[in-house]
């Protein structure tokens, strides 16, 4: 079976997305040991809240090395929630900035939509070569809950590297909800609260393992 290890820093759904993650096929392990969460053959990152109070849990299990030294060696990471938010280089949450990982630039920001938090299920727009969403029809819904997101994809094409795969939303305009950039994937809205549509996704993940 795939090893999954799901890392555990006090922040995230983390019974509900192991339950997701089992039911389709993969040997799961919730922990915060860096060995356990280097070895996996994937690594999920959860986050639920804020984003400065997250780096700081994240920081406690010395989440954002394990990560960098994941990716360092081409070691599959997904990002879920706030978990991919604190993949970029900063979040601003009522006039408080915090430091992200910093493995993709950007900045997480209030939406600007009239009615937050942006809470149920959304349609996306997912580009045609995504591995995340393959066979997934494009009317399908995810189910989102937060106030805050990327609104800008600020990584510059480069020669060496194949482009990110970017996945939008809309609310109040656009925002990023999804993320594929090399081993690095994340998903601003929750698989594993989205049904059959997110166990689609997270199939579609841990077979790319």
């Amino acid at each position: 079976m795939t090893s999954v290890a799901l890392l555990d820093y006090g922040s995230g759904n983390l019974h509900s997305a192991q339950r997701a993650l089992a039911r389709v096929g993969a040997d799961v392990e919730v922990t915060s040991d860096p060995a356990v969460a280097l070895a996996a053959d994937g690594l999920v990152v959860p986050g639920v809240g804020a984003f400065a109070a997250c780096m700081e849990g994240l920081r406690a299990v010395r989440g954002e090395r394990i990560i960098g030294q994941r990716l360092a060696g081409g070691r599959p990471v997904l990002g879920i929630c706030v978990g991919m938010q604190i993949m970029f280089e900063r979040g601003v949450e009522h006039g408080v900035e915090a430091d992200g990982c910093g493995e993709w630039p950007g900045t997480v920001e209030m939406l600007q939509a009239e009615v937050l938090p942006h809470m149920g299920w959304n349609t996306l727009q997912a580009p045609s070569d995504s591995v995340l969403f393959a066979g997934i029809d494009a009317d399908t819904r995810f189910y989102f809950v937060h106030s805050y997101a990327v609104q800008k994809w600020e990584l510059a094409d480069s020669d060496l590297l194949a482009p990110a795969k970017l996945t939008w939303a809309d609310h109040g305009g656009p925002f990023l909800a999804a993320v594929e950039n090399g081993p690095l994937s994340a998903t601003q809205f929750h698989p594993e609260k989205s049904g059959d549509a997110g166990a689609a996704l997270l199939e579609n993940w841990v077979r790319s393992l």
